[in-house]
């Protein structure tokens, strides 16, 4: 007991840890005038509010306060339901509440409330929560519940009581819920009924003794199983939290979402600390006080001496529910039917004006519209990473790109409370090079497996490993779609290889090798590589799948290469009806003997054995051919074994290499991190650039309007041509003669202006004050610069104005429309 209450306090100084932000020291001074001040329709909310909770104190003098309006960061009260603002995110993860919860569950810090047993007396509006990152239970549920009803879903803020285990967010009683396996659901047979003229079933001929065994063993099973949920109850009592001083009056706040709405078929509760789900009948949630959304604010007016177990969310019913505001999307219950009379019709009418007068609506959000950049959404976590303790767990997470290995997250499994002892530790991986995605290191056994998304260069998809070293145990699983020889699993030791096959042309499936103990060592990796220095083999076996193109008694089912015996044992396919195969064994002989004559195939050198009767027996001739057939096969095989012990090599070597240089991938679409695309988009722009105003100078037709004068002729004289020319130059020489003329008549009326001015000065200059001195002094200072800009500019366009007199007549010269008509 003493190990868990000094968890606890652990937990509980974490808390305070990271509670000490100082909320008072926030900059406000930027924040919208909304959130300084209120409109005078929230004015008159706010004594809608102040009259209605008289009201409610006057009525229900035994409730606690009601929790109303709370000041905001800047000090000025606002009504909780105006603090509620609906907004749907652009991104897909945030349209579901599951996945919603989870964000803002990862997004914010959780701080504990001023108060375990009251609310807190303010409230911040969702925008500075998720600056900052940091919250209470109430900043959490309003920035869920605002999130939830932009995407859809009936959700309500509920301020209530709860477990200190909910309030505190401790989850280290609770399993993770990554660990949690899908219920499976248990079909039961349906018995079938025998019919009175039905066939006898066939006698049971089996064993009574085998039955009898069976089900010792299957008690043996029950009797270790019970054995084993009497002691975990055991560690449960122990593992008991104490009783709390506090129960059922701390103070938390959750979401409730209702039914209808988004197709969800029953009302629930989310926990924002830990984006869990409960029934509205848990026991975690001891009772209700009040609920409100952006429209409404509703009191619970049911006893909630059972906790929430026997709870109503009618929010219509009037007597479980009240609520303040008149103008609720919430129906009310019918009324009892009246008698059909003018009197009772009338008093109908009345009421319903009356109600109507007496209508409110909710004033609009004084919170700024809701906005998470992509960068912060993919960041997730404050400062991209967050650590959770559950039940003998630990689970941490990292933003993408946060890691240089990629890592995004780590579980890690304990055997006991104290955290003290791994038995496993799970991680996940993203946007790697090697495209391993999760890899899973058992500490028992030192057992590590690693998983693989395709596209590894090797096509591997799954490596199970105790160490890098060759000739050790591993396994390998590949994508056999993407291998040319269709290989689809390795298992290797120091003495054998077992490889499988499938979709492949010569329908093997299965090899397995034996191999010998190394005569000599290899010194350096360069030996390794070499055929001649590679283990020896003993024994290959290989199987191969039916051919149905081949006779059953000619398709080879199995092929066992004995190398130290020097035999080959064939085994074929089973023929229908048959219950033996056919075999055969040869005896392998050298082509020529001691003495160097040639060696003749005799019987006992293949040895075979035909299920069924033959027509004819095979000949020598052939089966002489078969076993150099056979011979070839097995120097092809042993091949490619060695084939497979390089390709392990291979595969052991870059594995080390991607561990050692843990790259990760860029998207192209993402600008901030690839460098490669910014540069060549700033490069594309440019271009673009480029080419746009390329095609403005071409588009600048200095002859068009001259060509539309002389009619569109598609061939000119050379007298028209040339009085094209002649228009079309005197025209430009016109229009810089005017803009030079322009130029000095602003020259020349900024210079008279300036004497004006200057003998106005003169005249009274023994009469003026200090601000008509510097007034003059400013007004002369901005006339020189006027003027000076002015014969700066004229000056400049006396420079210019020939040579763009002679760019235009060499431009008109080389027109292709004009050229041949300038040509001597």
């Amino acid at each position: 007991m003493e190990n868990k209450e000094e968890k606890d306090q652990k937990i509980l100084e974490k808390l305070e840890e990271e509670g000490e932000f100082d909320w008072s020291s926030i900059d406000t001074s930027n924040l919208p005038l909304s959130y300084r001040t209120n409109s005078p329709k929230e004015q008159l909310l706010l004594q809608v509010a102040d009259n209605f909770c008289r009201q409610y104190v006057h009525l229900c003098p035994d409730r606690e306060p009601l929790f109303l309006h709370p000041v905001n960061e800047c000090n000025v009260e606002k009504f909780v339901s105006t603090t509620v603002r609906p907004t749907l995110l652009p991104y897909s993860e945030l349209y579901d509440w599951d996945s919603c919860a989870r964000f803002v569950s990862d997004y914010l810090t959780m701080e504990p409330l001023p108060s375990p047993i009251a609310p807190p007396s303010y409230l911040y509006s969702p925008t500075t929560i998720l600056r900052y990152q940091r919250g209470n239970c109430f900043d959490f549920s309003n920035l869920l519940c605002s999130l939830l009803i932009g995407a859809g879903y009936d959700t309500y803020c509920v301020n209530g009581y709860a477990t200190r285990e909910i309030c505190m967010m401790d989850e280290t009683k609770e399993e993770c819920p990554l660990l949690q396996k899908a219920e499976e659901v248990q079909v039961e047979a349906v018995e079938k009924k025998l019919k009175k003229y039905a066939v006898k079933p066939l006698k049971d001929l089996q064993s009574k003794f085998e039955l009898q065994q069976a089900a010792k063993e299957v008690a043996k099973e029950q009797a270790a199983e019970k054995k084993r949920k009497e002691e975990e109850e055991k560690t449960v009592e122990i593992e008991k939290p104490k009783p709390d001083s506090l129960y059922g009056l701390r103070v938390h706040a959750w979401v409730l979402v209702l039914s209808g709405k988004r197709e969800v078929p029953e009302s629930f509760y989310i926990d924002p600390f830990t984006a869990k789900s409960y029934d509205t009948k848990d026991d975690n949630f001891l009772g209700i006080e009040s609920v409100w959304n952006h429209r409404n604010y509703w009191i619970n007016m049911q006893d909630c001496w059972n906790g929430c177990k026997d709870l109503e969310f009618d929010l219509g019913d009037p007597v479980r529910w009240e609520f303040m505001l008149l103008g609720t999307d919430k129906p009310l219950l019918s009324l009892p039917e009246m008698e059909e009379d003018e009197e009772a019709e009338d008093e109908v009418e009345e009421l319903n004006k009356e109600e109507e007068s007496k209508a409110f609506d909710m004033p609009a959000s004084w919170v700024e519209p809701i906005q998470i950049t992509s960068k912060e959404f993919e960041m997730r976590c404050p400062q991209g990473k967050k650590e959770i303790l559950y039940k003998n767990a630990k689970l941490e997470k990292w933003a993408p790109y946060l890691n240089k290995n990629g890592l995004i997250s780590r579980l890690t499994l304990y055997e006991d409370t104290d955290f003290s002892k791994v038995l496993e530790v799970k991680e996940l991986f993203k946007n790697r090079e090697d495209k391993m995605e999760r890899r899973e290191l058992k500490k028992q056994t030192e057992v590590t497996t690693e998983y693989f998304a395709p596209g590894h260069v090797q096509s591997l998809k799954v490596h199970t490993y105790k160490t890098m070293e060759p000739e050790t145990e591993r396994t390998m699983e590949f994508y056999s779609e993407t291998r040319v020889d269709g290989l689809q699993k390795r298992v290797e030791t120091a003495l054998d290889m077992i490889e499988y096959f499938e979709g492949r042309s010569d329908f093997l499936c299965y090899r397995h090798t034996e191999f010998g103990k190394r005569v000599k060592k290899p010194t350096n990796n360069a030996q390794v590589n070499t055929e001649s220095n590679a283990r020896p083999i003993v024994t290959i076996t290989e199987r191969f799948n039916r051919n149905p193109e081949k006779p059953a008694d000619e398709d080879v089912a199995e092929r066992i290469f004995l190398m130290s015996k020097e035999k080959i044992f064939l085994t074929y396919h089973y023929k229908e009806n048959y219950i033996t195969a056919s075999k055969r064994e040869f005896n392998k002989r050298s082509d020529v003997d001691n003495s160097g004559s040639k060696v003749i195939m005799t019987r006992d050198m293949c040895i075979s054995y035909q299920a069924g009767l033959t027509e004819k027996d095979e000949k020598l001739f052939h089966l002489y051919e078969m076993m150099l057939n056979l011979i070839e096969e097995e120097k092809l095989s042993r091949h490619q074994v060695w084939e497979s012990e390089i390709e392990v090599l291979d595969i052991l070597r870059i594995r080390e290499e991607e561990v050692a240089a843990s790259k990760l991938t860029v998207s192209i679409y993402d600008t901030e991190r690839n460098e490669k695309s910014r540069e060549q988009r700033e490069l594309m722009e440019r271009l673009l650039q480029e080419e746009r105003l390329r095609q403005v100078e071409q588009d600048l037709d200095y002859l068009a309007p001259y060509l539309i004068q002389m009619g569109g002729v598609e061939k000119m004289p050379r007298w028209m041509v040339m009085r094209l020319k002649e228009d079309c130059l005197t025209d430009f020489k016109h229009h810089l003669v005017d803009k030079a003329n322009l130029i000095q008549a602003r020259f020349e009326k900024e210079t008279q202006e300036l004497q004006k001015k200057q003998q106005w000065y003169q005249q009274n200059q023994l009469n003026m004050t200090l601000e008509d001195e510097d007034a003059y002094l400013s007004f002369c200072s901005e006339a020189m610069f006027r003027i000076r800009i002015l014969e700066n500019r004229l000056n400049r366009h006396k420079e210019r104005a020939p040579l763009k007199y002679i760019a235009l007549e060499e431009k008109l010269c080389k027109d292709p429309r004009l050229t041949e008509y300038f040509r001597f």
